[in-house]
């Protein structure tokens, strides 16, 4: 781990810990609802990157803003949502997020400053450079940070707004999680030189860090946050971390396009619960039998969650056109 471990409180430590824990056994019980044919639609899992999510976002307020990719449970656990509402936001349920319209790719949460997960590769980056110059003109101090894949950075979108960003000195931090895949395709064979020049060319400041160390991130995060506050933005992050599911849940078979001894190593070594488990217990922050508890007691909140979205109502057939036609008399319910 990072040597900003003697910085961190045990409180800190424990919560960025079950944040993790929470993102990967709600991703585990999302998996088995697809496969067992009772979620409807894709959904891509966040499983290995974990650290990212949440050492980033234990840096905001919940009034900072995000946006969010394809591969967007992650981000919304980490800013702070509510098991049920996701889950039945993910079965197509009134109770969910965004009354089940959304689903696993578009998901949302309006209350702790999660603009919504987009399904157009880089298609947030314009949107969180908004919120950022909304920030600036109104005065809140809110800072807004861009999470997107490595494959975004081939988009012509990303570079237009990151001049304005640039001119504008706008509090965004755009956090792109180089997972080594652009969907099936490896990152050096469509990222041409450095991912981090591309910011540096606009004069960004940049950093490269390691994705799968949660304090790092966090602290990383931190110092760039309150910076951003002041005035001293936008920033560029390039996190290297690694997904250990395919693409989305139907890329099983992916020997094709990466070994499964790469996937392994990753899983074995470079896991961020593991080694945040193992860090935690070496500095006496907990005890095995504690962190035991603690994932005991995410598992059957997921479960309970999900038991509960199961049988919540799906949303009234009047809905259809609720949140699309704007004379309508119930559409802003």
């Amino acid at each position: 781990m990072s040597n900003a471990k003697k910085k961190v409180s045990a409180d800190d430590a424990l919560r960025m810990f079950r944040q993790m824990v929470r993102i990967r056994t709600f991703e585990n019980n999302a998996n088995q609802l697809y496969l067992s044919a009772k979620m409807p639609g894709l959904t891509h899992m966040y499983s290995g990157e974990e650290a990212v999510a949440v050492g980033i976002c234990e840096a905001l307020l919940p009034t900072d803003k995000i946006t969010s990719t394809h591969r967007g449970h992650g981000h919304c656990v980490a800013k702070g949502a509510d098991f049920k509402a996701m889950f039945c936001e993910l079965l197509g349920k009134e109770e969910g997020y965004c009354r089940g319209k959304g689903g696993s790719m578009h998901i949302a949460d309006q209350s702790n400053g999660n603009l919504g997960a987009n399904a157009i590769v880089g298609g947030s980056l314009g949107i969180a450079t908004g919120a950022a110059l909304t920030s600036k003109l109104k005065k809140t101090g809110d800072v807004a940070v861009c999470f997107f894949g490595d494959g975004a950075t081939a988009q012509g979108l990303m570079y237009e707004v990151m001049n304005m960003a640039a001119l504008w000195k706008l509090p965004v931090i755009y956090a792109c999680e180089n997972n080594g895949y652009s969907e099936y395709t490896k990152t050096e064979e469509i990222a041409a030189g450095s991912i981090t020049a591309r910011a540096e060319a606009f004069g960004i400041e940049s950093h490269q860090v390691d994705g799968q160390d949660v304090i790092a991130v966090n602290e990383l995060s931190r110092k760039l946050v309150e910076r951003a506050r002041k005035g001293e933005g936008p920033f560029f992050l390039e996190l290297m971390t690694y997904r250990y599911h395919g693409h989305h849940v139907g890329d099983i078979n992916r020997e094709y396009y990466r070994a499964k001894s790469e996937e392994q190593d990753w899983r074995d070594n470079r896991d961020p619960i593991i080694r945040m488990r193992a860090w935690l217990i070496e500095n006496k922050y907990a005890t095995e039998a504690e962190l035991d508890e603690l994932s005991k007691e995410v598992t059957e909140d997921a479960e309970t969650a999900v038991a509960y979205a199961l049988d919540a109502p799906y949303p009234d057939v009047s809905e259809v056109d609720m949140h699309v036609y704007t004379d309508i008399e119930h559409v802003l319910a």
